[in-house]
């Protein structure tokens, strides 16, 4: 299945794309925003992509466009890798949250329970734990409380004792194996929805540290972005966007020191980032693109 990039035109319109700007796609995945923006840069801009997947990393070497860079890392390291490629400021950086589509349709990372695989789920190959092997050492408290914060899920207790019985009698190391071991433990679920898919979505969170790594990067970001430089998120996940939305809020309206506090004007904290908008798909691109359905787009801009 061919990957088709969530909101586009709105991320890209909503960086205000400056054609002899500097540029950052934190999360290049097959390079659908990524190729967006060069095409609005000119030929003095230059655009830096980061993925941690190295089959994003293999995909990436078809563009051979000279203002274009792109480094296998986390986007939690953007201020490591800029400063390796002595970029001290740019004009726009630019995250898609989450899972990719061909990480999702590719058995063998084990993201899925659509078909079998080993239990893998990472979206680094090449390091790391996989869920096969965290589930293997973890104790029950854990596997509940990954599942219950991560995945909202209310059967997390079920599912966890199931888990830690299934283990004792074989390893839990494919998808096929949890799935069947997550339904058996979820009692009701939403209507077209699988028993497994918060399960699934809780471990593979848990074992990327997803939102530890937005965590990091938003202030990373923020640093890094000239005056009027641009912040563009787009989340699937309630949990990813409440982070961005907190981030944000919080550089636009600082909190503020107690009243009556003998302080002068210019002591106050100020404001650092303007909102400048939240946009979801509209019903043609759901159509076209389901998944762009849960798809939520936070834009904000440095204060100058």
């Amino acid at each position: 299945m061919a990957h088709i990039p969530v909101l586009l035109t709105e991320a890209l319109d909503a960086l205000a794309v400056r054609p002899d700007g500097v540029y950052v796609d934190g999360t290049f995945g097959r390079g659908g925003h990524s190729r967006g923006l060069l095409a609005r840069l000119g030929a003095n801009g230059r655009l830096i992509a980061l993925d941690r997947d190295p089959s994003a990393i293999a995909a990436g070497q078809a563009i051979t466009d000279e203002r274009f860079t792109l480094v296998h890392a986390r986007f939690a390291e953007l201020a490591d890798v800029l400063d390796e490629l002595d970029v001290t400021a740019v004009d726009g950086v630019l995250l898609d949250i989450g899972v990719s589509s061909p990480q999702l349709d590719d058995a063998e990372r084990g993201m899925s329970f659509r078909q079998d695989a080993p239990l893998d789920m990472r979206m680094d190959t090449s390091r790391g734990e996989t869920v096969a092997q965290w589930l293997a050492r973890a104790d029950e408290a854990d596997i509940r409380e990954v599942i219950r914060d991560y995945g909202e899920e209310r059967f997390a207790s079920a599912i966890a004792k199931a888990i830690v019985a299934a283990r004792s009698e074989r390893p839990v190391d494919t998808t096929n194996q949890l799935a069947q071991i997550v339904a058996s433990a979820v009692r009701t679920r939403e209507a077209g929805q699988h028993p497994a898919t918060r399960s699934f979505q809780a471990l593979r969170i848990f074992i990327n540290k997803e939102l530890e790594e937005l965590s990091l990067v938003l202030p990373q970001a923020l640093a890094v972005l000239k005056p009027a430089g641009r912040l563009a998120v787009i989340c699937f996940h309630s949990l990813e966007d409440r982070i961005v939305k907190r981030f944000m809020a919080d550089q636009a309206n600082p909190p503020q020191p107690p009243r009556g506090l003998p302080l002068r004007a210019d002591q106050l904290p100020r404001p650092t980032m303007t909102l400048i908008a939240r946009i979801r798909a509209g019903s043609e691109e759901v159509a076209a693109n389901p998944r762009a359905r849960s798809a939520t787009l936070r834009v904000a801009e440095k204060v100058a």
